[in-house]
């Protein structure tokens, strides 16, 4: 039987480019398996929404279907053949066969799950290089599966061992307990990378829109080379007090007042919050200052990723839209500080008002992320 993929408009680039595979794809055309559908990614602000979750479908779908496993059995993971959602047909294509899939917890929080994706291979093949996927949705919703399931297939045939992992969100969780998941999501596939045949010396993180703020802050802790080969981030906010005003300019649109909350419930205070004299903050008629909440002013110091560029940090590629609610200047700031530290930095824009994961519907996003990928993570190159 063949497995025939139902896409929604918005990832139907993706799906076309799918069926000519870009130069560098695999030229073989991979054995069909059975049918499944995939949801259409809602618009950024569109009605009935709430804003994007960083992945390529509807926030909500059904995550895999695969039993969770706190640490690798074998590596004998179940493929996923459960189908993924029902939608308007709009584009229709043969899909590759599914790879195999588990989902195991690093943690031992319900959050701290991860996604694997991975081919067989024999007793000596090479290890493949792994990408990390960090989902979106303003630190406060989003999931490592729906959303990514059908981009995780695809690298897979690229030749990489794929995870996507879910972290602690806001505001139940405050700064830094993403990152700290996001560490540990890493430490856990170098690990049992031997599991799936991974290198765990070659691994980049992909992140979008907050799970993009993510992956920036691994590629730059410490010496970020020590920690991942390589970052692709699509309309990261890199500085959240940046995405912190911006969301009380005139004319800010309903997301980006959204991201502006959504900085207060990560870090669990308000910056520039008025204390007044004698009073509790905000509750009295003193003259009062504009301060800041205690703490808060280190914690977004912390949370934007210029303050901990250094030299040895890892290469990275910056993707936003044109008319992005997450403006260019979320990067070109980030990038220019990386240049200045002798990291390559690339910032590349797309045409639209598209945000995250909603880049994939520019034809040319998807190849020139998987060359970029190879690029960095091909053996021998700069650790």
């Amino acid at each position: 039987m063949r497995k025939v993929l139902v896409c929604g408009a918005a990832f139907a680039a993706t799906c076309v480019s799918a069926v000519a595979l870009p130069g560098g794809a695999h030229a073989n055309s991979p054995a069909p398996t059975p049918s499944a559908t995939v949801p259409a990614v809602p618009p950024a602000d569109g009605p009935g929404t709430t804003g994007p979750s960083g992945g390529p479908e509807t926030p909500g779908t059904e995550s895999p279907s695969a039993s969770s496993t706190t640490l690798p059995e074998n590596g004998q993971g179940a493929p996923d053949g459960e189908p993924d959602g029902t939608v308007t047909a709009q584009a229709v294509m043969v899909t590759p066969e599914l790879p195999k899939f588990r989902t195991y917890a690093y943690g031992k929080a319900a959050a701290q799950k991860i996604d694997a994706y991975w081919r067989d291979s024999g007793p000596r093949a090479t290890p493949r290089p792994v990408v990390l996927i960090l989902h979106g949705g303003y630190w406060l919703q989003g999931d490592k599966g729906g959303g990514w399931k059908y981009f995780a297939r695809r690298l897979t045939e690229e030749g990489f061992v794929v995870m996507s992992a879910n972290y602690r969100l806001a505001p139940k969780a405050h700064w830094p307990a993403q990152r700290d998941d996001s560490m540990s999501a890493l430490a856990f596939i170098k690990k049992h990378a031997r599991v799936w045949n991974a290198d765990a010396s070659r691994v980049a993180v992909i992140g979008s829109s907050a799970g993009g703020q993510l992956a920036t802050q691994l590629g730059t802790l410490g010496t970020g080379t020590r920690q991942v080969r390589g970052v692709v981030a699509l309309s990261p906010p890199n500085n959240p007090f940046l995405a912190y005003t911006d969301g009380a300019k005139p004319g800010a649109t309903p997301s980006q007042r959204k991201l502006r909350q959504a900085v207060v419930d990560l870090m669990n205070c308000v910056p520039g919050a008025r204390t007044e004299t004698g009073t509790e903050a905000g509750t009295g008629t003193g003259t009062g200052t504009e301060t800041g909440d205690e703490g808060c002013w280190p914690r977004l110091d912390d949370a934007s990723t210029v303050t901990h560029v250094s030299p040895g940090d890892a290469p990275m590629l910056f993707m936003h839209a044109t008319g992005d609610f997450v403006p260019v200047t979320q990067s070109t700031g980030l990038a220019g500080a990386l240049r200045a530290a002798g990291v390559e930095a690339t910032v590349k824009t797309v045409e639209g008002h598209m945000h995250a994961a909603q880049l994939l519907e520019d034809e040319h996003t998807y190849p020139t992320i998987v060359s970029w990928l190879k690029k960095n993570l091909k053996p021998g190159s700069t650790e």
